[in-house]
């Protein structure tokens, strides 16, 4: 079966900076957009990031553009965040997913969530 598991998360100081992981197994990775979300205590989840499969296309939410980083690696099933200038705003469970598409994406795998705490 699918399975997604990210790692990474932590409690970090304000400007500080976090890498999260999410390692895919079950589905053939590079065919699969993969999407960075988060979700923060009474807020609904948003997207944060997205990656092609081929990694031409990424997206970020305009909150964090310029600060986070989406990358993949195929060859390791594995997709990255690379987090910077962390915001106490920032501080959310995050959670990758996988979408066979790119426009209009429907996310149907999703991996358990690792929290990221920012402290200011």
């Amino acid at each position: 079966q699918v399975q997604l598991v990210e790692s990474g998360g932590g409690l970090v100081q304000a400007g500080g900076s976090l890498r999260l992981s999410c390692a895919a197994s079950g589905l053939t990775f590079r065919n699969y957009v993969m999407g960075w979300f988060r979700q923060a205590p009474g807020k609904e989840r948003e997207l944060v990031a997205s990656i092609s499969g081929g990694s031409a296309r990424t997206y970020y939410a305009d909150s964090v553009k310029g600060r986070f980083t989406v990358s993949r690696d195929n060859a390791k099933n594995t997709v990255y965040l690379q987090m910077n200038g962390l915001k106490s705003e920032d501080t959310a469970v995050y959670y990758c997913a996988a979408s066979s598409r790119w426009y209009n994406p429907l996310y149907d795998y999703w991996g358990q969530g690792t929290q990221v705490t920012v402290s200011s």
